[in-house]
């Protein structure tokens, strides 16, 4: 899979394309920019240690530690870390689901650009997500726009001409925010929608994640 997703971060253009044949563009030229409006509204609560977990080309962890914020980026792409590291931002080429470095100790977690998905399981995905912040901590999650339902679906990243293996995938609306982070030890603190975009902030309850 990262070959293909590769090929997007160096400039192809490049789409995901799901099992029953719809496709959606990956916009990578938006991930290699610099940090826009939503991504600013994503931040900009950050005041702590912060981990971006599928950091991509680093955009965000650039964007905090401009601002002084000690951050880290986490994805399994070697080129979006290369590209990460070449913002001058730290970077690891990790399983975000593996052994990460400042377990329970993260001020913030980050799940942007529908991240969410990582794994097809978003409650084994939040509850790891627990697991690296401390007391207190707050996990930034991107939601599918409302509606979307909680939908699993095996999908591929293709250019014109290659097209990667199909992996499983999973986009979750912004309607499913407040029953995931029940059942997995958060609480919705507020949610916003920016250029299209749905956030949700959701607070480490302090308390046993409930079945």
């Amino acid at each position: 899979m990262t070959e293909t997703f590769d090929r997007a971060l160096a400039g192809r253009t490049c789409w995901v394309r799901a099992a029953d044949g719809t496709r959606d563009p990956v916009p990578a030229q938006r991930w290699l920019g610099a940090a826009e409006d939503a991504d600013a509204v994503f931040t900009a609560g950050c005041d702590g240690p912060t981990i971006d977990l599928g950091c991509g080309p680093g955009r965000l962890v650039a964007a905090l530690l401009r601002r002084g914020i000690v951050a880290l980026g986490v994805d399994i792409s070697p080129l979006a870390v290369a590209l990460t590291r070449a913002r001058g931002a730290p970077a690891l080429r990790r399983d975000v689901l593996g052994p990460l470095p400042g377990a329970g100790r993260w001020a913030y977690a980050l799940l942007a650009d529908g991240n969410i998905g990582i794994g097809a399981d978003p409650h084994r995905l939040l509850t790891r997500t627990r697991a690296l912040l401390g007391a207190g901590g707050v996990a930034v999650v991107e939601f599918d726009p409302p509606g979307t339902g909680i939908v699993r679906r095996m999908q591929r990243v293709e250019t014109d001409d290659v097209a990667g293996p199909w992996f499983p995938w999973t986009r979750v609306g912004i309607e499913h925010a407040a029953r995931l982070a029940a059942a997995t030890g958060f609480r919705v603190r507020a949610t916003a929608e920016v250029r299209g975009r749905h956030i949700a902030w959701l607070d480490r309850a302090e308390r046993e994640i409930s079945a």
